[in-house]
């Protein structure tokens, strides 16, 4: 019998099992409701008394206080009210800058951290739950390869934060077009920066659930896992960026070679900033901007690494089910 058709279709069965986990456990619907919500918020965003006009040659980034435009830079006039007038402030720049600097916001900040987090915290239990031995052992008497059944449930997981980012992003950007009539296409790329970050960690979870079967320590050791590699990754811009005293030169290998080993959450996500040109109207991160001026920033090969770690997490994570008994 020839198993690379059965591997196939066991692998997309697992695809569409995970859709059916995230229907059975309301997690669907409970992300769905967010992006709803978030989506509200974009059409409730207006912005008023102010027009486009050209950038001055020596305008300064971010938004200034008013009075101090400088000869020949004309000062940002207008007001940015969200949550259909709760709060207002000065707008940014003009129009187009105040939308994309709610549009880093919601993307870059919001859904980069914060909904990748969640997003973690509640798909952490679909692997434990199934690699439950009266769960698995069905799928086990098959002639399918045990990697094909671990791939398809992770590319299910994943295939489903994708669906909700896309959800996200287009909620979003619909929502805060119709409401200020700016349309900037660059915010679809936070889809497949959210879920490239989404799914280098999900593979630490994908081992540690493999390893010890417990949603306990998949949601936890993933989150603290995600604390370490954000902590290395902003150590190591902040000792390029400005050199600090006393650290020694092994300690500062150590950093080197953390960083580049562990994911880079920081990275991918300026990854985003870049994408959406954010230094020119929000304020920018010290430490990526010193690294910049240094030549020391190199976001691109971050992501290469990052991506590199987890599928070696996950080469683990199948050796590890290849080799357990059940």
């Amino acid at each position: 019998m020839n198993a690379t058709p059965f591997a196939l279709r066991t692998a997309r069965w697992m695809v569409r099992d995970t859709f059916r986990q995230s229907l059975a456990s309301k997690l669907f619907w409970v992300m769905l409701g967010l992006t709803v919500l978030c989506t509200a918020f974009a059409l409730s965003v207006n912005v008023s008394g102010t027009e486009e006009r050209e950038r001055h040659p020596h305008e300064l980034p971010f938004r200034m206080p008013k009075g101090q435009g400088g000869d020949g830079v004309d000062e940002a006039k207008g007001r940015v009210s969200v949550g259909f007038g709760m709060v207002t402030y000065a707008v940014t720049k003009n129009r187009a800058d105040s939308v994309r600097e709610l549009q880093v916001w919601l993307a870059g900040v919001l859904a980069d951290t914060a909904g990748v987090l969640l997003a973690l915290l509640w798909t952490a239990g679909f692997l434990p739950s199934f690699l439950e031995p009266h769960a698995v052992t069905v799928l086990l008497a098959k002639p399918a390869p045990r990697w094909t059944i671990l791939a398809g449930k992770y590319v299910g997981v994943v295939l489903f934060v994708a669906l909700h980012a896309t959800l996200f992003v287009g909620g979003t950007w619909l929502g805060l077009g119709a409401a200020t009539g700016v349309w900037d296409v660059r915010y679809w790329l936070a889809v497949p920066l959210l879920v490239t970050n989404f799914a280098v960690f999900y593979a630490i979870s994908a081992l540690l659930a493999v390893c010890t079967r417990s949603t306990v320590v998949a949601v936890f050791g993933t989150l603290l896992f995600w604390v370490l590699c954000w902590a290395m990754n902003y150590t190591h811009l902040r000792l390029n960026a400005v050199p600090v005293e006393g650290v020694t030169s092994n300690a500062s290998f150590l950093v080197e070679l953390g960083y580049w080993v562990l994911p880079k959450p920081l990275d991918l996500s300026g990854l985003f900033f870049d994408a959406m040109n954010a230094g020119a109207y929000t304020a920018p991160v010290p430490e990526i901007e010193a690294a910049k001026a240094r030549g020391m920033y190199h976001p691109e090969l971050s992501a290469l690494a990052s991506l590199a770690f987890a599928a070696g997490a996950l080469l683990v994570a199948a050796y590890e089910f290849r080799t357990q008994d059940y």
